[in-house]
This record gives structure tokens, C-alpha cells and sequence, in this order.
């Protein structure tokens, strides 16, 4: 029974880096619509965001399995429960990356984003694909300074953002309401996208120290 758990669990593990890897392709390739107007790259992020919502389903149906047949207590109960907070996570950021290839498919064939922003996108997507990069680490090889390391790329995505506003919000703003609206709304798919991965660090390094993330800070 005790091997018949653990592969469970390693096939719950191999579901989340799946997940993890999705999500990270799919933001990269929504960046690159964004940033050329490129509809083909677009729409393939639109039509596969199906797929992580699948994975995400058959996560929650294997822990569910696990619960049923194994009753895992303790640290075996944390593995499984935290296994479905992270899904939850990775899929909220596939569907982030989603938002970002219909703002770009939405503006084709002009671009989603002026000249003047696509710098500050540009580095919002870097980081945020060192942290999509990071979590899949993480999730083959658990390790709780890693992990950590999130937080600090978080704070990067939010001063680009605060970069984004500045510019947007300058008296010789050129492009109007509706670009600001976009180039804010768009800002906040970034951010957000960063807010699950720190999220997914600290359910790690819950799982690894068993204390909250808060906790290894102080």
C-alpha cells in the first residue's frame, strides 16, 4: 500500500510540473503576440488553455483517489492537499497568460501595446518567466530557499508596474484612455501571474518546513 501511495503521489508530481510547464510556455507565447502582433501565437494560447484546465482536474481527481483509498495523515495529508492549492494556482496563471493573447488578438493587426510600453512589458514577461522557471524547479526538486527566492522577483513585477503607470499617467501621454486601459489591465496580468507563483513558493515551503512562509522570514 505504502508503494501504491507514493506512486500516486509521484504522478500527482508529474501532473504539477506538466501544469507548471504549460503555463509557462503559454505566457511566453502570449508575450510574444503582445509584443508583434503575431495572431497565430495568440490564438494557439487561447485554444490550449483547455489543456491546463485538464490537468488541473485529473489533479484533483487523483488526490481525491488518494484521500479515499490511502487516508493519508499528516505530512502525507499535507503533500495531497497542497498538491491541489498549487494546481489551483498554476491554472489561474495559465488563464492570466490566456488574457494576455486575447488583449493582443483583440488590437490585431495592430499591436496591443505602443513602442513607448513595450520595454517595461518586456521585462515584466523576463521576470515572470525566471519565476515560472524557478516553480517547475521547485516542483521536481522541492527546496525551500529557492522557493523564497520568488519573492524578490515579486517585487520586481510590481516596480516595472509601477514604471508602466508612470509613463502611462505622464501629461504627454499620446495614445489615449482606451491604449491606458489595455496597458493597465494588461500590467495587472503580469502582476497577478507573479502573485500565484509567490503564492505556489509558500504552499512549497509550507510543505517542505512545515511552517508557513511568513514564518522562515522573520
Amino acid at each position: 500500500m505504502r508503494e501504491e501511495f507514493q506512486a500516486d503521489l509521484t504522478e500527482v508530481s508529474r501532473l504539477l510540473v506538466t501544469m507548471a510547464e504549460s503555463v509557462r510556455g503559454a505566457l511566453r507565447k502570449a508575450t510574444t503576440a503582445l509584443l508583434t502582433a503575431d495572431l497565430e501565437a495568440a490564438e494557439s494560447v487561447i485554444q490550449r488553455d483547455t489543456e491546463v484546465d485538464t490537468l488541473r482536474q485529473q489533479v484533483e481527481t487523483k488526490v481525491a483517489d488518494i484521500i479515499v483509498r490511502q487516508a493519508p495523515v499528516a505530512s502525507d495529508l499535507r503533500r495531497a492537499i497542497t498538491a491541489l492549492h498549487i494546481s489551483a494556482d498554476l491554472e489561474r496563471m495559465g488563464d492570466l497568460a490566456e488574457h494576455v493573447a486575447k488583449t493582443a488578438a483583440r488590437r490585431h493587426p495592430s499591436p496591443a501595446v505602443p513602442a513607448e510600453l513595450r520595454p517595461v512589458f518586456k521585462g515584466m514577461a523576463e521576470v515572470a518567466d525566471q519565476m515560472a522557471e524557478k516553480i517547475t524547479n521547485v516542483l521536481v526538486h522541492p527546496d525551500a530557499g529557492l522557493a523564497g527566492e520568488l519573492e524578490k522577483d515579486d517585487d520586481a513585477i510590481d516596480d516595472l508596474e509601477r514604471q508602466l503607470f508612470k509613463i502611462m499617467l505622464a501629461d504627454d501621454w499620446p495614445y489615449g484612455a482606451e491604449t491606458a486601459i489595455d496597458g493597465a489591465l494588461l500590467g495587472r496580468f503580469y502582476e497577478r501571474y507573479a502573485d500565484h507563483a509567490v503564492n505556489i513558493s509558500e504552499h512549497t515551503i509550507y510543505l517542505i518546513t512545515g511552517e508557513p512562509a511568513s514564518a522562515q522570514q522573520d
